[in-house]
């Protein structure tokens, strides 16, 4: 589970790394090396989707977090 949290928060800085070049010069990385609205770059952004909802669900389940030290 551990790998999978990992590759999950890769995503996720991939994919917030993305839409901050979206937001400051108006420029889609994914778009750009993938095509604009084609299946590949669909997959990535469903990837990236789950792996949000991975790390959301991690986020809510992970008992040690809750633990005070």
């Amino acid at each position: 589970m551990k790998t999978v949290t990992v590759i999950a928060a890769v995503l996720l800085i991939v994919g917030g790394l993305n839409w901050g070049l979206v937001g400051a010069f108006d420029f889609n990385l994914v778009d750009s090396l993938f095509g604009e609205k084609t299946v590949v770059s669909r997959f990535v952004y469903v990837v990236v989707g789950l792996a949000a909802l991975w790390q959301l669900v991690a986020l809510f389940t992970d008992k040690s977090a809750s633990k005070a030290e």
